[in-house]
């Protein structure tokens, strides 16, 4: 099964045309014109045959940065990748990176790789559950990310955790994972809030915004409920809400779509999502 912490983009090199759509990419949004990205593992399923080809529709579409969840064959030539954001007209506007990659042996060449893509966002996705099954565990975790954000911060990046449904169980009182990693990481760690995620595991993600004021850097717009693959607007998420929030208290600098329950139509469930949230 492709995972989100196993998913590497398997893509050939389709260079040839980005420059034909450069410029096209300039989605903002709110009153404070809040950029959109898009998150690449919503195109999972066509960036396994044309990489290059995903990034050129993102911007097509009308989004202003990716965020990466890996790098089909890019993931040692990050030059080459920046000449493809470059040449469509786009930014990293964050990268899925695994946990393994923040470690004191592995974030110094983590780093270097953003800093050739111009990327300054760094989130780890997803941490083994079992490490974040008790008080303990959750702290350890929070001192890890804590030295990393710290390294980080030095290079001038900032690094973050993104929401999955699990996070938000109960395992220390009325506290839940979630909020004992950001309880005990420093301010600049980012608070990467997944709205449908968050709310699929019972969590309050409009509360955790404003819980943790100036931190939602980066922010995932998803919904959730509605019909079988339902696009933004057709499930319970309430996006004006969470705009709202976003702009005066999170402190959000890009808003990251991300729609992976239609991999087929990936394309054009994408676009319904952008031009919803166009359209508030």
């Amino acid at each position: 099964m492709n995972t989100r912490r196993q998913f590497m983009f398997k893509a050939g090199c389709a260079c040839a045309a980005l420059a034909a759509v450069r410029g096209q990419a300039a989605t903002e949004i709110g009153s404070k014109r809040i950029p959109v990205g898009l998150q690449l593992y919503s195109f999972r399923k066509q960036g396994e045959k044309d990489f290059a080809g995903i990034i050129r529709k993102a911007a097509e579409i009308g989004f202003s940065g990716v965020e990466f969840a890996g790098y089909g064959p890019y993931g040692d030539k990050p030059a080459e990748l920046r000449k493809l954001l470059d040449g469509a007209g786009l930014k990293a506007f964050g990268t899925h990176t695994g946990y393994n990659l923040v470690m004191p042996e592995q974030i110094r060449k983590t780093i270097d790789f953003h800093q050739t893509i111009g990327c300054a966002y760094i989130i780890v996705p997803w941490i083994d559950p079992k490490q974040l099954e008790s008080r303990e565990g959750c702290l350890k975790v929070a001192e890890i990310l804590t030295r990393a954000s710290e390294t980080a911060q030095a290079a001038g990046m900032n690094l973050g955790y993104h929401a999955h449904g699990g996070d938000f169980k109960k395992i220390d009182g009325d506290l839940t994972a979630w909020e004992l990693l950001f309880d005990h990481t420093p301010q600049a760690f980012i608070h990467q809030i997944d709205f449908g995620n968050c709310l699929g595991g019972g969590g309050d993600p409009y509360k955790l915004v404003e819980r943790y004021p100036g931190r939602s850097l980066s922010v995932h717009l998803k919904e959730h409920g509605g019909p079988q693959g339902a696009v933004f607007g057709q499930g319970v998420v309430d996006f004006r809400r969470a705009l709202a929030l976003c702009e005066t208290v999170g402190g959000t600098t890009r808003y990251i779509v991300e729609h992976e329950s239609d991999p087929e139509h990936a394309f054009e469930t994408a676009k319904k999502c952008l031009d919803y949230l166009k359209a508030l």
